[in-house]
């Protein structure tokens, strides 16, 4: 499998399409940054003010804003939380997976390696190893907003943050894994797309939590990815905290097998 991950890792770093929805990632956290310094900063409340684009009565109710955020949860909310995170995770490596079958190369790779699993964990590694670099400049990048905006939300406390974006690789990478299984069940772009906005963005989920609910039985959602990426902790409290992280394994170790089964049984 070392063969195949080292050509998949050349092929990412050479991959337009990473370095635009990394770039989207970036833009939005600083539209992010933007908008709440005009809104909850003194400073940016008097160009509000100017521009027309806040009122002398909701100055102060503005500012309530960032009444108990920090960088983390600053973080969390400004793309992780509501999906757009996976949503973008989600394109890319559809876009690297379904190049293998557009372009015709899953021929030449099966010609080599016979064992098919490999192929799939050499995917699912690959996106790994992506998600970690988007997650660590994604926070980067948000500290960095957030020393050049004067400090406009407080630091957090490091294990804290080493905590949460521990159980967050794991969930974001079996979803990874998930798209992964679409994309070789359908060989399609325009699959793995919708599915990464449908269930990247939660409105599956979202849509089937309310419909379920309405009978009392809508509790076992709370354990799919995107409930538990939404509802995880910030910070380790109790080992109930621990529930993320095998969320994120039983996922990843069930969509990785599943992949590997379903492309077993295709004919390339």
């Amino acid at each position: 499998m070392f063969n195949l991950l080292r050509m998949d890792l050349y092929r990412l770093r050479r991959s337009r399409s990473v370095y635009v929805c990394f770039g989207l990632l970036l833009a939005a956290s600083v539209v992010v940054f933007v908008m709440l310094w005009l809104l909850a900063v003194p400073q940016g409340q008097e160009n509000a003010l100017r521009i027309g684009m806040l009122t002398e009565d909701g100055v102060e109710t503005s500012r309530s804003i960032l009444d108990g955020v920090d960088v983390l949860e600053l973080f969390r909310q400004t793309a992780l939380d509501g999906g757009m995170y996976n949503v973008t995770m989600g394109i890319c490596i559809m876009l690297f997976v379904c190049a293998d079958y557009q372009g015709g190369f899953i021929k030449n790779i099966m010609a080599f390696h016979e064992n098919r699993y490999l192929y799939v964990g050499s995917k699912v590694v690959t996106a790994g190893i992506l998600n970690a670099v988007f997650l660590a400049g994604h926070f980067a990048f948000t500290l960095l907003l957030n020393w050049m905006f004067k400090d406009m939300v407080p630091w957090t406390d490091i294990r804290d943050v080493m905590f949460y974006l521990a159980w967050a690789w794991l969930l974001t990478t079996a979803f990874g894994a998930l798209e992964i299984f679409v994309c070789i069940c359908t060989r399609s772009a325009a699959a793995g797309s919708l599915a990464a906005v449908l269930l990247g963005s939660g409105m599956v989920v979202m849509v089937l939590y309310g419909l379920l609910n309405m009978f009392h039985a809508g509790g076992w959602l709370n354990y799919t990815i995107y409930l538990s990426f939404s509802t995880g902790p910030s910070r380790y409290t109790s080992v109930q905290d621990l529930r993320t992280f095998a969320v994120g394994a039983g996922f990843l170790i069930l969509y990785t097998a599943a992949a590997g089964i379903v492309l077993k049984k295709q004919d390339i």
